[in-house]
Parts: structure tokens; C-alpha cells; sequence
């Protein structure tokens, strides 16, 4: 993903919950198209930084096990509202499942006590060794980048 949509880690139960926040800033090259008189986080990113949310809670409960964590299935996606900048957003994720190769969820994110956005969704996790044995290479320079940003983000 070219852009970061959770700012910090604030709350962590291993396998179970994980708690993220992102600030919205009128730097983000993407709400300059997004809309330059009405500027608003795109529907798609909000629900991208549940999906992110629910990676770190994947990778932080199977220690960094896959390269990849990809969105499989998202239902009952529902937004409620606008993320405007200098607009903090809560994400908290909660997991239903978390399998070897796949995990399911329920989310939802606020600002301002309000729920802005809430899904459920199905996440896949590899390795890009699975397919390609010459992959190892870069499963394990991902997943070392992975954890050199979850130090950040946990902090």
C-alpha cells in the first residue's frame, strides 16, 4: 500500500483486539483530489486503515510470520460519515478468527465520538515463497521492514 493510514498503536490485546489512531492531515497528497473544495478521506482508505489495523494484529499474533496480508472479503461496509482534516480517527479491530492462512474480523472506526466507518472482512496471509521459491528473499526483507515499522507504531 503507497500510503500509511494508522498513525500509532494504542491499545493491543495479542490475537484478540488491536486499537489504532490516524490523524488526517491537508498534506495528504490524496485530498487534493479528494475533493480540493470539500477536502474528505476517501471511503476506500478508511476502510483500508481497519484493513491495516487488522494486519499488525495478524503479524503481532503469529510473529511475523507471512510477507503478505492481503483483504480477501469485506461485508456490511458502512460509512457513516466524513474524516475532514485535522480529524483524528479510532480504529478498533476486533478479530472473530486468526488461521494459518486467513482471518476474519469486525471493525469500526470514530472521530469526535461519532462512528464514521464499520465492516467485517476477511483477510489472506502468505508467503510469496508459496508460490515462487525464489521469493524467500523477499518475504524475509518485508517481513524485516514489518517489524522495524511496528516498533514505530507500538511505541
Amino acid at each position: 500500500m503507497r500510503f500509511i493510514l494508522i498513525d500509532k498503536v494504542v491499545a493491543l490485546e495479542s490475537g484478540e483486539l488491536i486499537k489504532a489512531v490516524k490523524n488526517v492531515s491537508l498534506a495528504e497528497e490524496y485530498l487534493s483530489d479528494h475533493f480540493p473544495v470539500f477536502p474528505v478521506l476517501p471511503g476506500v482508505l478508511l476502510l483500508q486503515g481497519m484493513i491495516e489495523s487488522a494486519s499488525w494484529l495478524v503479524r503481532e499474533a503469529e510473529s511475523f510470520a507471512h510477507s503478505m496480508i492481503l483483504l480477501e472479503q469485506a461485508r456490511n461496509v458502512k460509512y457513516k460519515s466524513f474524516l475532514t482534516p485535522g480529524s483524528q480517527i479510532e480504529y478498533t479491530v476486533r478479530a472473530k478468527t486468526i488461521e494459518e492462512n486467513e482471518s476474519s474480523f469486525e471493525g469500526f472506526g470514530i472521530s469526535a465520538s461519532e462512528k464514521i466507518v464499520e465492516a467485517r472482512f476477511v483477510l489472506r496471509h502468505f508467503n510469496l515463497a508459496e508460490g515462487d521459491s525464489s521469493m524467500a528473499g523477499s518475504d524475509a526483507k518485508i517481513i524485516e521492514n514489518m517489524k522495524n515499522r511496528w516498533k514505530l507504531l507500538k511505541n
